[in-house]
Order: C-alpha cells, then structure tokens, then sequence
C-alpha cells in the first residue's frame, strides 16, 4: 500500500513536471521567440525627420554629463534640442552645463531649486522637462547613459514610421570585467526579452526610461505620472503600463538605437536599484499581473519540480532528459535574442545565472518590505 502512494505521488510530480515544461516551451516559442526571430528591415526609411526634445533628468550627475552629454548634443540628426533638468544637484552640474551651452547652442538647461517645505522625486524634475519641451516627439534617456551610436535618435525615431505614439528601445549596461557585471547584464536582458517580446505581440506593459520615447500629447491625455505620483518609481514602466495598447506601441532593436549605461559596483547599490523598481508591480495593470506571475511561476516550478525529481531514481533519466530538452530550447532562444541585442558574451553564463537570480528575486523582495525608499536615482 505505501509503495503504491508513493507511486502516486511520483507519477503525479512527473505528471505536474511535464505540465510545466510544456508551459515552459510555450512561453519560449509563443512569446520571448518574438524577439529571438525578429526580422529587422533593410529598406531606407522614407520617414520624413522630425523635430525631437531628448530629455534627460541630473542630480548631482557632473562626471557622467562631462563624459556623455556630448555624445548625445552631437547627434547626426537635422532638428533636436537636448533638455537637461538640473534637479537640485550640489556638485559640478551646473558647472559643466553652463559649459556645454556655450558651444552646443541646442543645449536647454533649466533648473529645479531644493524646497525646504516640498521633497520631490525624479517624476517632478521629468515633468519640468516634459512641459518645457518644444517639440511633440520626447526621447528620454539618463544622466549616466550613452548612445551607442550618432544614429541613436534616427534610429529610435524610425518606430513612428506607421503612426505609433510610443517607443521602446533597448538600454544595456557596460560590459565590464567581473562576476557582478555579468548578473546585472543578464538581469537587464532577462527583462528586455520579456518586454520587449511582450510588445511584439501587442502586450506591452513596460519601458526603461534609459532608452524610450513617446509623443507628449499622449503624455498629458493620460495625464502624466498623477495616478502614481505617490511612489518614487515608476516614471517608465507605469506610465507605459497605463499608456500602451494593442496598437500604438513600436519596438526598435537596431543596435544604433542602444544605449549603454554604467553598471553599479557593488552588489548592494544594485540590489538597492532592484528593490526601487519592484514598488512599481503592484501598480500594473490586472492583466499585466497576471501574465508576469505565470511567466515567473512556471519557471519557479519548473527548477522545484526538476530538484526534487533528482531525488526519485526511478525518475532521474527522465527528469535530466527533459532538462536537456528545456536547455536546449532556453539556448535556441537565448542565442537569438542575445544576438540582437548585442549580449553574445553571457550565453555560457546564462544557467548559472538564471539559478542565481532565482534566490536573488525573493530575497529583495522580502528585504524590501523593511527598506525605507531612498531619494530619487537613475
């Protein structure tokens, strides 16, 4: 009688296991192959330029502006204006712009002084820009990134060719020596494939606000950040949360449209960047939420039900089978998307790295309920 419970309960557990790695292997064809197989056009663009307004928000940011903002004031594009809001900075900031308008005449400053009363976020100083934009089309981007290319707002700009009124683009980190770089390399590209596949298939839910740009009369319509005014993050994903549908959206994955910024040093400015975004989640749409959970779910199932197969003989050839099967796929899929967005690098790395973020998530998130939330970063 007790060998034919466990029977059950093994033959349940292999049951539930090839459940999910089938859900696995949707998730990787039906939705992140999106990305992975994404045909990119070779024709010339007949899309006649517009005028562009690249917003870009600085506390305290002199180093970084010293070595990037040129590269973004020197753009091989007819008619742009660089808006640099200088959000209460008490370094160099102001310094160094003060410079770079005497020689890039396309240069706008414009200054956000601290309130004694009013503590603000990076949302208020990204609104200033907004309002004080001149032209229709925003392009948005950080302090400490760079564009890969002096074809980035070309590049970015060729998404509204059939009338869309938002743009995701693609914001890596620096390639750098060291573990840390690689895990927060593959993190960033773990969340690109998600969002940018998702948009594929006319489900956006998100965008970064290192490489992103969207008309400014859609900003108003929806009326800005005021429905998550109350939380430091989210000036990126959640108003593209709320402002996309099926049809207004355009992904751009040219490698001239990347941006690179510079990765945190140390394990714990990095964990402490996580856990600002994590406070956006909840606030997602009850579809959106719904679709990361089950994305995420599956593949916790999937390494529990894997782990624990492990430990039944009479289920270990099977078990491994199904994992080299699922690595296999992961690899495929993996190869295609880390290609197009230029992370060829981290492919070898990618399981011991996926394993590693499996801890790594719930941890910040547990962390996060006894973390007071920080001043505004990047």
């Amino acid at each position: 009688m007790a060998d034919l419970a466990g029977f059950n309960i093994s033959f349940l557990m292999l049951s539930l296991f090839v459940l999910v790695f089938i859900a696995q292997s949707g998730i990787y064809f039906g939705t992140f192959a999106k990305l992975s197989f994404l045909k990119k056009s070779l024709s010339p663009s007949s899309l006649q330029p517009f005028p562009v307004s690249v917003i870009i928000c600085a506390r305290n940011e002199g180093d970084n502006l010293t070595e990037f903002l040129p590269k973004i004031l020197s753009q091989d594009y007819p008619i742009f204006e660089v808006i640099v809001v200088n959000d209460c900075s008490y370094d160099n900031t102001d310094d160094v712009l003060r410079e770079y308008a005497e020689i890039f005449p396309n240069l706008k400053t414009i200054t956000v002084k601290e309130d004694e009363y009013y503590k603000h976020g990076k949302k208020f100083a990204l609104m200033v820009g907004i309002k004080g934009a001149k032209h229709e089309h925003l392009l948005l981007t950080d302090a400490d990134c760079v564009p890969d290319s002096d074809q980035w707002i070309k590049a970015m700009m060729q998404g509204y060719e059939q009338g869309k009124e938002i743009v995701l683009g693609y914001g890596a980190y620096q390639k750098k020596s060291g573990f840390l770089n690689k895990l927060i390399r593959f993190d960033t590209f773990c969340i690109a494939l998600q969002y940018l596949s998702l948009a594929l298939k006319n489900k956006t839910y998100m965008g970064v606000g290192r490489n992103l740009s969207y008309k400014k009369d859609l900003f108003f319509k929806h009326k800005g950040f005021s429905g998550h005014y109350h939380i430091k993050s989210g000036d990126d994903d959640l108003f593209i949360n709320h402002a996309a549908t099926a049809k207004n959206v355009a992904v751009v994955v040219d490698p001239d449209s990347f941006t690179s910024s510079v990765p945190s040093s140390k394990f714990n400015e990095w964990a402490e960047q996580k856990q600002r975004h994590i406070t956006t989640a909840p606030l997602y749409k009850g579809s959106t939420k719904f679709r990361l959970t089950y994305i995420h779910a599956v593949n916790y199932l999937f390494w529990g039900l894997f782990i624990t197969l492990l430990f039944v003989k009479s289920l270990l050839f099977i078990a491994l089978a199904l994992f080299l099967v699922k690595v296999i796929f992961q690899m495929i899929i993996f190869n295609g998307a880390m290609k197009q967005l230029k992370e060829k690098d981290l492919l070898p790395w990618f399981l011991v790295l996926e394993f590693l973020l499996l801890f790594i998530y719930p941890v910040l998130h547990i962390t996060k309920i006894f973390t007071k939330p920080n001043k505004w970063k990047n």
